[in-house]
C-alpha cells in the first residue's frame, strides 16, 4: 500500500509531532512537520520540519551543518506522531548538545547530564 501524507492525522494547526532518534535508539529531540514536510523529507531524505516561530520550512542543519539524514519514518497507531529514525551528523540540540532531552527529573530536582559537544 502507497504511503499518502494526508492520511495523518494532524492537530488543528494542520501539525504532527515527530520525534527524531538515532540509529543507536538516542532521542535526539521532537518538533513539528506539516503535511508538506513529511512529502519533503520522504521525497529528498534530508529531515524537513515546519518551524511555527517563523512559519516557513526548516531543513534541519540547513544553516548549522547539523544534519539529520532519513532512514526510516514510522507512523504510530493513531497516526498522530512520528517516529524518525535518523542519521544525525553532530549535536542535534540547538544548544549544541547531542540531544535535547538533556534534564533529567531525580528525586523532585532537575539534573543536567549530557554537557554541550566542544567543538
Amino acid at each position: 500500500m502507497a504511503f499518502d501524507p494526508a492520511s495523518l492525522n494532524y492537530n488543528d494547526q494542520g501539525l504532527i509531532p515527530a520525534i527524531a532518534q538515532d540509529e543507536t535508539g538516542d532521542v535526539l529531540m521532537m518538533a513539528w512537520m506539516n503535511q508538506q514536510s513529511v512529502a519533503r523529507t520522504l521525497a529528498t531524505k534530508r529531515v524537513t520540519y515546519w518551524s511555527r516561530s517563523r512559519q516557513a520550512f526548516w531543513v534541519k542543519g540547513e544553516t548549522s551543518g547539523h544534519t539529520q539524514t532519513l532512514i526510516e519514518m514510522r507512523v504510530d497507531c493513531d497516526r498522530d506522531t512520528l517516529l524518525l529514525i535518523v542519521r544525525q551528523e553532530g549535536p542535534a540540540c540547538h544548544t549544541n548538545r547531542r540531544s535535547c532531552f538533556f534534564t533529567a527529573v531525580q528525586k523532585g530536582h532537575e539534573v543536567e547530564f549530557l554537557s554541550p559537544i566542544s567543538d
